[in-house]
C-alpha cells in the first residue's frame, strides 16, 4: 500500500505479488527503478528525486558512521564489511571516514529503545574510537570537527520475512539486486544497511558538530534541497504537507490522525521558530495542544530520523546515566523525549494515558525532563525542528 501511494508506475508490480510479503514488491520497485530511471523521474520534483539519486551516487559520508547491533558478532562482521565498500577510505583521506560497530548489550529483556539506545551506542562507539583509532569522538564532535551517523539495526526483520533467514536473521545484511564493488575491486550484492548508509549520507556536510541517527532499513529520497544550515539542537525529518495549517477535512484525508506528527510554531518570542510533536491525535486535539505553544504554521508526518547537537546529546547522556549504567530501562526518542521536550505537562500526560501509562509515571517524567530542558543552554540555537523531506519525497 506504501508502495501504490508513492509513484503511480509502480501500481502495477506492486500488485502481481502477495499481499503478506511486502518485501517482494519493495525489491520489484528497486528493480524497476534501476531500468527506467530516465522515465521514472521526469519533470517537477522528480527532477529533484533525480539530483538526490545523483548525489548518492557521488559517495558522500560521514566521517565516523556508528552501527548498533544486535550481538557482538554482527557488529565484527558489519564494522569490517562498511569499511571494505561504502564507507572504504583511501591513503589520502586521512584519519576519517571511520566505521564503529557495537552492541546493544543491554540487561531488560525488551531492549534499551532507540532513545536509550542512541545514547547507549554513542556512549560504546567512543570509547572504541578511543581503543581503535586513537579518536576523541566526544570532543571532535563538541568542536564541529566531524559529522557522526548512527544506524539502528536491531531487531527479527518481521516485515522483510522470510529474507533475513537466509542471512542467519541479520535484518540488514538482506541483499538488494545492485552490484556494489568492494574496495578489493570484486563485485558483490548491495544489502539493505548499506544502500541505507549511501543514501544518507547526502546529508554529512550539512551536519557537521551534529549526530545524525537513521533506522537501519528505511530507505528515503528526498525532493527537497538536502542541504541545510542547522539552526536547532534537535531537528526530524519529516513530510511536511502544505504551507498552512491544515483543516479538519484535510488532516483525516492525509491520515495524520494515524501517525507521529511534526508541527511547525510561531512562538510567542519574537522571530523564534520551533516544532512540537504529537502522536495519532484527532484534529481537534491537536489543535488544542498545538495551540497553547504557538501558531501552528506547517504540520507533517515524521520519518522518525533525527539530528542532535553534540551539546544536547551530551546533557541527555548525562540526565540519564544511571539508566545506561543500569542497562535495565527502556525509553523510546518520540514519547520519552521529543514529546514530554514539546508538550505541556497536561497534554503529554493525556497522550501518555492512552498508552496505557500511569499518570504518576508521566507526569514525574515529564517533570524530569522539563528540569533538563530549563537548565540547558540553547546559545544562538532553538531546540527543535523540522527537515523538509518534502511531500513529493519517496520513502520506505
Amino acid at each position: 500500500e506504501t508502495i501504490r501511494s508513492t509513484r503511480s508506475s509502480t501500481v502495477l508490480i506492486a500488485t502481481i505479488h502477495n499481499s503478506h510479503n511486502k518485501a517482494v514488491p519493495f525489491f520489484a520497485f528497486l528493480c524497476q527503478i534501476r531500468t527506467t530511471m530516465g522515465q521514472f523521474f521526469s519533470t517537477g520534483s522528480d527532477a529533484a528525486l533525480k539530483g538526490s539519486v545523483k548525489a548518492m551516487n557521488k559517495g558522500e559520508m560521514f566521517d565516523v558512521t556508528i552501527i548498533c547491533t544486535t550481538d557482538d558478532y554482527q557488529a565484527s562482521y558489519w564494522m569490517n564489511k562498511l569499511s571494505q565498500t561504502v564507507c572504504a577510505s583511501d591513503e589520502s583521506s586521512g584519519t576519517y571516514p571511520i566505521v564503529l560497530a557495537v552492541s546493544e548489550d543491554w540487561n531488560g529483556g525488551s531492549g534499551a529503545g532507540n532513545g536509550l539506545g542512541t545514547l547507549y551506542a554513542f556512549e560504546k562507539a567512543a570509547k572504541l574510537a578511543q581503543e581503535k583509532h586513537g579518536v576523541d569522538l566526544k570532543a571532535a564532535l563538541a568542536k564541529g570537527e566531524i559529522s557522526a551517523s548512527l544506524y539502528h539495526t536491531a531487531g527479527k526483520g518481521t516485515r522483510l520475512a522470510p529474507l533475513p533467514a537466509g542471512e542467519n536473521n541479520n535484518k540488514p545484511g538482506v541483499k538488494l539486486p545492485f552490484g556494489l564493488r568492494g574496495k578489493d575491486g570484486k563485485l558483490q550484492s548491495l544489502t539493505v544497511l548499506e544502500s541505507v548508509v549511501k543514501q544518507t549520507g547526502i546529508y554529512a556536510s550539512s551536519r557537521k558538530g551534529r549526530l545524525s541517527v537513521f533506522w537501519g532499513d528505511q530507505v528515503f529520497i528526498p525532493s527537497a534541497p538536502f542541504q541545510y544550515k542547522s539552526t536547532h539542537h534537535i531537528d526530524i525529518l519529516c513530510t511536511l504537507l502544505g504551507d498552512t495549517a491544515p483543516t479538519a477535512e484535510e488532516w483525516v484525508a492525509q491520515g495524520l490522525d494515524k501517525y507521529g506528527v511534526i508541527a511547525c510554531l510561531e512562538t510567542a518570542v519574537p522571530g523564534r521558530l520551533d516544532a512540537a510533536q504529537v502522536e495519532k491525535v484527532s484534529h481537534e486535539t491537536a489543535t488544542e495542544m498545538l495551540g497553547k505553544l504557538g501558531t501552528v504554521r506547517q504540520v507533517g508526518p515524521s520519518l522518525g530520523s533525527f539530528s542532535v547537537s553534540a551539546a544536547i546529546l551530551a546533557a541527555l547522556t548525562e540526565e540519564y546515566a544511571t539508566e545506561l549504567a543500569e542497562k535495565k530501562a527502556k525509553f523510546d526518542t518520540d514519547p520519552h523525549f521529543w514529546m514530554p521536550l514539546t508538550l505541556s505537562e497536561e497534554d503529554y500526560i493525556k497522550l501518555m494515558e492512552k498508552k496505557g501509562t500511569d499518570v504518576a509515571i508521566s507526569k514525574a517524567h515529564h517533570q524530569r525532563m522539563s528540569k533538563m530542558k530549563a537548565s540547558f543552554e540553547l546559545g544562538d540555537y532553538g531546540f527543535f525542528w523540522a527537515v523538509h523531506v518534502w511531500k513529493d519525497a519517496c520513502w520506505w
